[in-house]
Order: C-alpha cells, then structure tokens, then sequence
C-alpha cells in the first residue's frame, strides 16, 4: 500500500508525527507477522524541495510529479488554529496546488483522507461537496458555514465517505491511521494502538467546549450566556428569543447555522458541562448536581450524562483518581 503523506509549509508537527509513527509501527509489525504480504509503503511529499513545520523545522519532502501515483493520500493539519490564520493559509498558492493536485490523485483513484485542520483543504477542493465529513471540533462553526453543502457531524472523529475519510481534531490524525490499518488487518491495528496506548475512539463529543463554539456568531453568545443563567430553570424558546430580543425562528436558524443544532440541544450541551464540572469538582450526590441544572432526579441527568459522553458520574469520578 503506497501511502503519501502530503507536508505543505506549516504542518501541524504532531499531526504529521503521529501518523509517520504509527503507520511505521504497523508496517514494521505487518513485516513480522505477514512476511511483507502487506505493506505500508509512506513517502512524505511536498508542492515546494523545502517545507518547514509550524515549528520550524524542515521536513524532508519528495516533490510532487505528475508520474506518482499513491494508493492513499493523507492531509495533515496546517497550524492553523483559527480562522484569522486558516482563511489566508487557504488562499496561498501551494495550498491552492496542494488542492488541484488531490482533485487529481482522487479524479485518478487515490483514496484521499485528512484529520482536523487538513479537512478544510478537502472542502475547499470541493472533494467533500454533497458528502459527509467530521473536522476540528472548534472550527465546525467556519467549516459549517464556508461549506453549506457538506453534511458536517464535528461528534464523529472519523467519518468516511465514498474515497474519502475525514477525522477529528488534533490527535484525531492517529485515529486515522489506526482506521487506515485495521481497514487492512484489524489485528495489526489492535497490535499498534497497544503498542502506542491509543483506544480507538469513535467520538470527540467529550472534548467539545461549548463556550467555544458560541465565540463563532454573536447571537449564539448572547443566547449561550441567558442559556448558563437559566440551566436551573429549564429551557424556553420563547423566554431565550425575547431575551435575545430575537425571534425564536430567527435563533432556530442561526443555531441551526453555526452549530448544526437547535437551541435546546446546545442548552442540553451546557447542563452536560456544567454538570461534568459538579461531579469532578464537588462531593454532591447525583440529584443535587441535577438540580443544579435544571432536572429534577439524578437518573435522567445520569442517562443524558451517559447518552453524551458515553460514560457514568462513577466513570467520570473514577478519572480523577
């Protein structure tokens, strides 16, 4: 399996050393184990001779030619964490190149993948058009907007769709290696994440800071500061919008917009943190943490705790210790 792993000026240094090492791991296992009937052939290829990382060091890179022809190409971040930074960085002409020539490589019958930041470079392709994609749970508000006609699910870590793989923020790039390698031999995959003490998860819901998310649109921070003032009184469109000074169609809509969620369920995002921050940080029992936040009985906040982040208070205390 010939993997290029495509390195533009600014790389996010770990996303790019996290998938040189696993997929080393597994081609060095699969080597052991199989005899070399499977390989992980990576190359690290560039637009320009010279490419340097987000922390200035240069990155040995083979440059582009129209003769390569990879199985797989993966895109790793930029270092590029906001949008101030990534919207100009998408208009640089070794991005712009960058993109043309993966429109090839798929057009050609590449299999093309990328993990957090490295996913606008595929919306931007228009290689995600029509389809479904995961990104850097920070910037789905950016990504959600620029690219309308893209299904955007930012919970998902990886989300494949048709050729293409997208995966989640930061260390989602060793997520998608691990994907990548357990698609050809789920008991090399396992063997790696042993090795590198790495879980397969298939969610970033438990990292996702709301208040993040709401800096994206000014009425979505007037609704997420009345949402934390109100957690203990329960949910209201209506009481929301006219605090707002909005309509409830019109906060539907831009919730709908920037989040991809309606006003209660980012309501329900809030009492989820909240309540998190009571049951790491307090010795109250599960109903007067409820309480807290607006329900009545700690069961239903425990299922709604569980249905979110896919664990118990008891788990969740159990981490702190």
């Amino acid at each position: 399996m010939r993997i290029f792993l495509l390195a533009l000026d600014g790389v996010f240094d770990t996303g790019l050393t996290v998938l040189l090492d696993a997929l080393g791991l597994a081609h060095k296992f699969a080597a052991q184990q199989m005899g070399g009937s499977l390989t992980f052939d990576v190359t690290i290829v560039g637009m320009r001779k010279k490419v340097r990382s987000g922390q200035g060091l240069a990155i040995p890179v083979e440059t582009v030619t129209s003769d390569m022809k990879p199985d797989w190409v993966i895109v790793p971040a930029l270092n590029t964490g906001t949008p101030d930074l990534l919207i100009p960085a998408l208009q640089r002409r070794d991005v712009k190149e960058a993109m043309a020539q993966l429109v090839k490589w798929h057009d050609g019958g590449a299999q093309i993948s990328a993990s957090c930041i490295g996913t606008f470079l595929l919306a931007e392709a228009g290689l995600l058009d029509g389809g479904e994609a995961t990104t850097t749970w920070w910037l789905s508000p950016l990504f959600r907007q620029r690219y309308r006609t893209i299904r955007l699910d930012e919970t998902r870590m990886l989300v494949p769709s048709g050729k293409i793989v997208t995966a989640g923020a930061a260390m989602g790039h060793l997520d998608l290696a691990l994907w990548l390698v357990r698609k050809a031999s789920p008991e090399l995959a396992a063997v790696v994440s042993r090795y590198l003490l790495a879980d397969f998860r298939s969610s970033q819901a438990p990292y996702i800071i709301p208040n993040h998310l709401a800096q994206a649109d000014p009425v979505i921070q007037r609704f997420e500061r009345w949402a934390r003032d109100n957690l203990k009184e329960g949910f209201s469109l209506a009481n929301a919008a006219r605090a707002l000074a909005t309509s409830p169609r019109t906060l539907q809509r831009r919730c709908q917009a920037v989040l991809g969620k309606s006003p209660l369920s980012y309501f329900q995002d809030l009492r989820v943190e909240r309540a998190r921050s009571l049951v790491h940080g307090s010795n109250l029992d599960l109903d007067a943490i409820a309480a807290e936040v607006g329900y009545v009985d700690g069961a239903t906040l425990g299922t709604l705790l569980r249905d979110r982040l896919g664990r118990g208070v008891r788990e969740l205390r159990a981490d702190l210790r």
